[in-house]
């Protein structure tokens, strides 16, 4: 079944910042959405009533966690399709509470594809997974130049980290999302389920409430926009291959439309070579967009820490057919103006009045 036959399709952490682009898009293309998330993380909420104020009852939202498997079981009652963002995202959290990673990350993965096997085992899963299930990458020879880190050997410094690099699960959060990786292959495997993996480097933009811990491109913004100072975990040498969330959105959709072919596999995804940018880069551009330049603090590395990863992305162009992704500078750009005036909104709103 193709996406545009799917009626009902499930969102989990589809208040999230990729989860209410990815909603969003759906919604608009005709589909009723169901959004499962425990609401959680600070700000998201906002994200659920514009998705609401967009769609109206197109979006049926299901406030409940992933650890509850019944709750999962209801979500994926009469669904699709699933697509499975919900997780615990940052590697310091799973490193101050490891039982609990665990218990989002690895149970609520298993909650929904058992929910899926028993109640909708025709109905395709999309799951987000992360860059960090290849570790710290510390084999790969690395030299420092003008935009940060970069590969000493011709071949990855070309196209990035391919599916062949072998996983190696550090810290807690990057095990839980290694197994949770694996647990959605294999049961494409052993129970014949249509399932997929994106494999996700750093995604960025509109919507999207970034914090220290997790979504860095978009509290870099915040803070300059603030006049607050931007703290630095290592020397801001390391770089990525940020993605802007419309790409993103469009290699899920993608995903999903074209299950029947990659059921099974997994890709590597994110801005691929062309949008691999340093740290202090990226401050130095939200800097000439804003005309002044943010403080800069540095502190320890934290564990895990990749120096470079950029993602091969060019088996996933192919076997989904996608486009050449938004260049950064643009899409930096467009972020910090939505962050701007989003800014201006929240501080014009009138406030609450509680009714009792």
């Amino acid at each position: 079944m193709s996406l545009d036959r799917m009626d009902t399709i499930l969102v989990t952490g589809g208040a999230g910042f990729i989860g209410a682009n990815l909603a969003d898009r759906l919604a608009a293309k005709g589909h009723r959405v169901r959004v499962l998330d425990v609401l959680a993380r600070p700000g998201v909420e906002r994200n659920l009533e514009w998705l609401t104020a967009r769609h109206g009852d197109r979006i049926e939202p299901l406030i409940a966690d992933v650890r509850d498997a019944a709750a999962v079981t209801r979500a994926v009652r009469d669904v699709d399709g699933a697509f499975h963002l919900a997780a615990q995202v940052a590697v310091t959290s799973s490193m101050a509470d490891p039982r609990e990673d665990l218990e989002i990350n690895i149970g609520g993965t298993f909650n929904l594809l058992e929910a899926i096997r028993t109640e909708r085992p025709q109905a395709p899963v999309i799951f987000a997974s992360t860059n960090k299930v290849y570790g710290d990458l510390a084999a790969i020879p690395l030299s420092l130049g003008d935009n940060g880190y970069h590969p000493a050997d011709m071949e990855p410094a070309r196209y990035g980290v391919s599916e062949a690099q072998p996983l190696e699960l550090h810290t807690p959060y990057g095990c839980s999302k290694g197994a949770a990786d694996q647990y959605v292959l294999d049961y494409a495997r052993c129970y014949g389920l249509r399932t997929a993996v994106l494999r996700m480097s750093c995604i960025y933009g509109q919507r999207q409430m970034g914090t220290e811990d997790q979504g860095w491109v978009a509290h870099f913004a915040l803070r300059a926009l603030a006049g607050e100072p931007i703290t630095l975990f290592g020397d801001g040498e390391q770089v990525r291959d940020i993605c802007d969330v419309d790409d993103t959105c469009q290699a899920y959709l993608a995903a999903m439309d074209r299950i029947e072919q990659i059921s099974g596999h997994a890709f590597n995804w994110g801005g691929g070579p062309d949008n691999a940018v340093s740290l202090l880069t990226v401050i130095d551009e939200i800097a000439a967009i804003l005309g002044h330049f943010p403080r800069v603090e540095f502190s320890d590395w934290r564990p895990g820490d990749q120096r470079w990863f950029v993602s091969d992305a060019r088996a996933a162009d192919k076997a989904l057919g996608l486009r050449a992704r938004k260049p950064w500078h643009s899409g930096l750009r467009d972020l910090v103006e939505w962050l701007r005036a989003e800014n201006e909104r929240q501080t014009a709103a009138p406030p609450q009045v509680a009714v009792s």
